[in-house]
């Protein structure tokens, strides 16, 4: 184990008397791997690093995200700087869609080209194995016949012919197809979903939420903020899955915003 000796001892009481606002301008300047690690300095770091809204994550925003998107009411749902940040961190990833769908410039919005007799998906930047995490999907363009919002590990396909269900086609991937509201894995339907009276269908620009539990290994939905209960059980242990879309409406448009952990209750 490390001891400590006197230049030890001089750094740390060095590093709790610099003034709060120079640590946070020195910590604008460092990415994001420096500062998880100066968290582990002393406990005024630490604490400076731990509020999400200071200006060390005001001005990462600044830097990284566009300033449409900040301005928009894409991330209103986002109340700190340092979850915006992360959410940015975790959209759509631009090398891994389809080449019919390209990212645009806000960074969590993909634009799917017209191109006929395909269906085209994307995937996140972000996959997940362990741990409970949630994001929201926003359908900002028409449906088309198929429109599948769900999860995928990195062996399912981004692109085949026709219009079909995408996603869900394979054993790799899990969907909720919201034109019929079926459930599809493994290339069958699992059926109806969510199991409610008289369900309202989707409409454009609603927000679904996704919910994924890599500890109960479930999937699981909500829209308008009413949970419509466990959609798929029984998911792979230890593979990562990626937030996924599939679409085959031309000039639709798929953002994608991550929440984090999702709010039990």
């Amino acid at each position: 184990m490390h001891k400590m000796n006197t230049y030890d001892v001089c750094d740390y009481a060095i590093a709790e008397l610099i003034p709060d606002h120079i640590l946070e301008n020195i910590f604008s300047y460092l990415c994001l791997r420096d500062l998880k690690n100066c968290a582990l300095v002393c406990k005024t770091w630490f604490r400076i690093l731990n509020d999400e809204n200071n200006d060390v994550w005001r001005l990462h925003c600044l830097k990284r995200l566009a300033e449409e998107v900040m301005k928009s009411d894409l991330l209103s749902n986002l109340i700190t700087y340092k979850s915006k940040l992360r959410a940015f961190y975790h959209a759509w990833n631009p090398y891994d869609c389809s080449r019919n769908i390209y990212i645009k410039p806000n960074g969590f919005t993909l634009h799917r080209n017209p191109v006929a007799q395909s269906t085209d998906a994307c995937r996140g930047k972000i996959g997940f194995f362990r741990g409970r995490h949630s994001w929201e999907v926003i359908w900002e363009g028409p449906l088309g016949t198929v429109a599948v919002v769900g999860i995928s590990t990195k062996d399912a396909p981004l692109q085949c012919q026709g219009y079909v269900g995408l996603l869900g086609s394979d054993d790799q991937s899990w969907g909720w197809n919201l034109v019929d509201n079926q459930l599809l894995h493994n290339g069958d339907t699992h059926g109806r979903y969510p199991l409610l009276n008289n369900s309202p269908k989707y409409q454009v620009g609603e927000r679904i939420r996704v919910i994924l539990d890599c500890e109960g290994l479930t999937l699981s939905f909500e829209r308008n903020y009413e949970f419509l209960g466990v959609a798929f059980r029984g998911l792979p242990i230890r593979k990562k899955l990626y937030p996924t879309v599939s679409a085959v409406y031309g000039n639709t448009e798929v953002s994608m915003v991550y929440t984090g952990p999702p709010a039990d209750g």
